[in-house]
């Protein structure tokens, strides 16, 4: 058994056994990362992505979660697509003025 519960475990009031899958990613005392992404997707969903991917794949999913779940609570009609949108944008102008240089 885990000494304490991570902060999924905690949100579920679930003990948190030492094969918890979402423990290494979101710990006890950072509650407010794990609330956002299970306010985004949900916990069963959450819990689903990461079984779904290797286990060396999982902490990218998990900056990937965080991040877009950021970008919908801030955005919640476009999430990050407005950003890559507006870096497209910024990549086009600026090749758009390498091109008038001979």
């Amino acid at each position: 058994m885990a000494p304490s519960a991570c902060a999924a475990c905690r949100s579920q009031r679930k003990k948190c056994s030492d094969e918890c899958l979402l423990a290494p990613h979101f710990p006890s005392d950072d509650l407010q990362k794990f609330a956002l992404v299970q306010k985004v997707y949900g916990f069963n969903n959450v819990l689903k992505m990461l079984k779904d991917v290797k286990a060396e794949q999982r902490a990218d999913v998990v900056k990937s979660l965080v991040y877009e779940a950021t970008a919908r609570m801030e955005d919640p009609v476009y999430g990050c697509t407005r950003e890559i949108h507006q870096l497209q944008k910024r990549i086009a102008e600026q090749e758009s003025k390498l091109a008038a240089y001979p």
